[in-house]
């Protein structure tokens, strides 16, 4: 097949791509493909990962246990909502420290963190950093919710079990690579 101006190596990788992503499930495997990051980077990734999730998971222990009704019998939030936040910050913060289903619990947690912030700012008024101990704030949801934010985007890098499991996006063709690299 020819198509002007292109060779037929172009179009086969044309087609292959069309051919890829025309299936459903491969296209959402292709959303948990990890990009193709350099080692450091990655590595500043897992240490982030790795500590956030572990405090996800301390933050979302005792809302596990209870999940339908973490915040009392009085609160105005339904209980499928607080189970789903039990699950985003538990299960999120697990699939963090994995690096499996990153893009996934990343969303999860980024609403969670838009909920919390929203409530301590607007419905209990609370400041953005405490002013006190034992005070409430919404800064640690803002901060949870750009880490959650940044995995969302960036991925969890090559240290990753969604790397394992999904394979590695292709570099993107688009960029220009600089000449000499020993610069960099």
């Amino acid at each position: 097949m020819r198509i002007a101006g292109r060779s037929d190596e172009q179009v086969e990788l044309t087609t292959a791509k069309v051919i890829r992503f025309g299936n459903q499930s491969a296209y959402m495997i292709c959303l948990f493909k990890p990009l193709p990051l350099s080692p450091r980077v990655s590595a500043g990734l897992l240490v982030l990962r790795l500590v956030a999730g572990l405090a996800f998971m301390f933050h979302g222990y005792g809302k596990i246990q209870n999940p339908f009704g973490w915040m009392g019998p009085d609160a105005k939030i339904p209980g499928f909502l607080q189970m789903l936040a039990a699950i985003s910050e538990f299960g999120g913060g697990l699939a963090w420290m994995l690096g499996l289903l990153t893009p996934l619990a990343s969303f999860g947690l980024a609403c969670t963190m838009t909920m919390a912030a929203s409530l301590h700012a607007f419905v209990l008024k609370d400041p953005f950093v405490a002013k006190g101990p034992g005070s409430g704030s919404y800064e640690l949801a803002c901060v949870y919710f750009c880490v959650a934010v940044l995995l969302l985007l960036a991925g969890p890098g090559r240290f990753s079990l969604d790397r394992v499991a999904f394979g590695q996006k292709a570099s993107d063709t688009r960029a220009q690579k600089p000449e000499d690299e020993s610069t960099y």
